[in-house]
């Protein structure tokens, strides 16, 4: 075993011994419900598929694949069609989204700024990136009109920098003030000794808080290391359960596999490069506008069954689906989610119904960090 590997797992043990990495003996009795086949498909003409993904209104959702285009599909009228138009001139690189109520936000590096457009494809208005944060765009905004930035620490010359945290800031509707608000973990590094001399890596597959902010202002923070969904309001953080969950190794086909999606040419590079030694409880999360966040989790490689835990708004285990094949659920709407799965042909997105469930549990009485 690998000096990272034995700290990984020397790491698990304190955290099991001290309760940390414990299961709650009630998230385990939360059953597995499969999700049924998909209502509705329809084919978008994209090579990667989208992860930035939100419901805007009803049956109409916008992708954003990768740095490439923003499309709006539309599942009632059965299209596919980009942001604004053929010759959308408004948009250069969209990489991230969000909603206001029926506006689509779309963030765009390209040209330093938000795009907002309305139900009919309209632009209704533009938000400059600020000067204060260095133009970074936001990447969400709660009922009061405050916007929320992810602002990653300063790596440095030799990677170091990146042992600090993440800063989660709001800034108000003006964008003129800001405060911090929340933080999260730094990622995992390894020091690795390359041509240019030594410096630090992130090791590749490790996993990473995940966040989101609800209406009313309170922030989720998908938290990779315990395991749970917390809640950060008035500056207080709320921790939820513990999951439950498998502990994968990253083998050696998952290294393999990883290296290989990209181009021949960069494939050398990636050689000497870290792989965590297990992987992450959940690789995305996202949230749907009932407030519940969709955890996906990670599974071994060759696994035809994918898990996903919807946690509530407590911090509780509500529900835990299942799927078959390739797909992956991307987003989440009011009693639907959005599958796309990669074919020959382009995206193959699928509207899947959840079907109701129990009701949802009381409050848990408050965890706080």
């Amino acid at each position: 075993m690998s000096r990272v590997a034995a700290l990984w797992s020397l790491g698990l043990l304190a955290a099991s011994a001290c309760g940390e990495g414990a299961t709650s003996r009630r998230a385990e009795s939360v059953p597995d419900e499969a999700l049924p086949i998909a209502a509705d498909t329809i084919v978008a003409p994209d090579r990667g598929l989208p992860e930035a993904t939100w419901v805007v209104d009803g049956r109409r959702r916008t992708i954003f694949p990768e740095h490439d285009a923003a499309v709006i599909v539309d599942f009632g009228a059965g299209s596919v069609a980009p942001v604004g138009g053929r010759n959308n001139q408004e948009i250069a690189k969209p990489y991230d989204g969000f909603a206001l109520g029926d506006t689509a936000v779309v963030a765009d590096w390209g040209k330093g700024r938000l795009t907002l457009w309305g139900p009919d494809g309209s632009l209704v208005g533009t938000v400059p990136g600020p000067a204060a944060l260095g133009g970074r765009l936001p990447r969400s905004r709660d009922a009061a009109g405050q916007y929320y930035f992810e602002l990653p620490p300063n790596p440095g010359r030799d990677g170091s920098g990146n042992r600090d945290s993440t800063a989660i800031v709001r800034g108000n509707p003006a964008m003129t003030s800001f405060d911090t608000v929340a933080h999260l973990a730094p990622v995992d590094l390894a020091e690795v000794q390359l041509s240019t001399g030594r410096r630090y890596e992130r090791l590749i597959l490790a996993g990473t808080d995940q966040w989101g902010v609800r209406p009313d202002g309170r922030l989720w923070i998908a938290r990779v290391n315990s395991n749970r969904v917390n809640t950060i309001a008035g500056g207080k953080e709320t921790r939820g359960e513990p999951l439950p969950d498998p502990v994968l190794e990253v083998k050696r086909i998952d290294r393999e596999v990883f290296i290989n999606s990209f181009p021949e040419e960069v494939r050398g590079s990636l050689q000497g490069m870290p792989f965590a030694p297990f992987k992450p409880p959940f690789d995305k999360a996202f949230a749907g506008p009932d407030g519940l966040v969709w955890l996906r989790k990670s599974r071994a490689f060759g696994d035809s069954i994918s898990r996903y835990h919807v946690v509530d708004t407590a911090g509780l285990l509500a529900r835990s689906f299942t799927t078959v094949g390739d797909g992956r659920l991307v987003a989440a709407g009011r009693g639907a989610v959005l599958m796309a799965e990669q074919f020959s042909d382009g995206v193959r997105l699928m509207e899947l119904r959840v079907p109701a469930g129990p009701p949802a549990p009381a409050d848990s009485t408050p965890n706080d960090d």
